[in-house]
């Protein structure tokens, strides 16, 4: 019996919702990737517990995803588990007036709708920021001046071999899009948000205005995986990609976006090997003509486990 195998028949004896030989492509805003031989997806933290705890305990490493807004799955596909915590894991409640418990397979979106409709106010920055609540939490997102260190009290995680824990304050690490859970095998399974009362309107507005000013500078009518290098300290990766005039630059199907060099675009039937590519021809120009050196922040699944993206 394969391990896979294995893992199935646990799903099946614990009531644990799986599919197998699932399309990765279809799990990540890239929409590239090949197949899956696994998805799990647990409705609940002691199904979370269970899971990892038996994974644990066969010297397995799940590959743990949310809403795959910033992964880059390879064309053969992977041949571990994923954890997928999605839509069976989204719930949200207020814990007080100021305070928001939010699960992680929660949409940012979803958190920032949730947070509108109780008048609270903090999260506007995040509205259209494609991520699941967990792989916020995990990278640090953030936008227009805000990042999740500025509204997250206290974060849930379930280690690998099943134990709950959390960290809050200054234990949880939040860096530039990195966070103490970049560091150590845990899923996230949820956070507590601190926002202020404010006037719905007010919070709508700027809701509207991030969105609309997205939409005027991103290409999000095309497949990505949002920003695809980290900001080197003293320079923008889109200014330095633009300077070096490799916007609409292409691989096969993958592309610099002619709207925002940040972006690097399916632009249609892109593989992985056609963005791997793009990413090192443009790393190697950047270098060569300004001396900075661009680091991805798109993470690639067939390397170390990469909780939440």
């Amino acid at each position: 019996m394969t391990d896979i195998a294995i893992f199935e028949d646990f799903c099946k004896e614990n009531g644990v919702y799986y599919r197998r030989d699932v399309s990765l492509a279809g799990l990540c805003t890239f929409k590239i990737g090949g197949n899956a031989p696994l998805v799990i997806e647990p409705g609940g933290t002691e199904q979370i517990e269970a899971v990892m705890a038996f994974m644990g305990g066969k010297g397995c490493t799940p590959l743990v995803l949310g809403k795959g807004s910033n992964m880059l799955f390879p064309d053969h596909g992977i041949d571990r588990a994923v954890i997928l915590l999605g839509e069976r894991y989204s719930s949200m409640r207020l814990e007080d007036e100021e305070t928001i418990f939010c699960r992680s397979g929660a949409s940012l979106i979803q958190l920032c709708r949730f947070a509108l409709d109780k008048g609270l106010s903090g999260l506007e920055f995040a509205y259209g920021i494609p991520g699941s609540v967990g792989g916020a939490v995990y990278m640090n997102a953030g936008a227009y001046g805000g990042e999740m260190k500025d509204v997250v009290l206290k974060a849930f995680h379930v280690d690998d071999n099943g134990k709950q824990g959390a960290l809050a304050g200054a234990d949880i690490g939040f860096g530039y899009r990195e966070s103490a859970y970049t560091r150590r095998r845990a899923i996230i399974t949820g956070a507590l948000f601190r926002l202020q009362k404010g006037d719905k309107d007010a919070i709508r507005a700027k809701m509207e205005d991030f969105m609309a000013r997205r939409r005027d500078k991103q290409p999000l009518e095309f497949p990505s995986a949002g920003s695809t290098f980290k900001r080197p300290q003293g320079a923008y990766a889109s200014a330095l990609i633009d300077q070096c005039g490799l916007k609409g630059f292409s691989v096969g199907g993958a592309q610099i976006s002619e709207k925002h060099a940040g972006f690097v675009i399916n632009k249609g039937g892109a593989t992985c090997a056609d963005v791997r590519q793009l990413m090192q021809t443009v790393r190697e120009i950047v270098w060569e003509k300004t001396g900075f050196v661009l680091e991805p922040e798109v993470r690639m699944a067939d390397g170390p486990a990469l909780p939440h993206e």
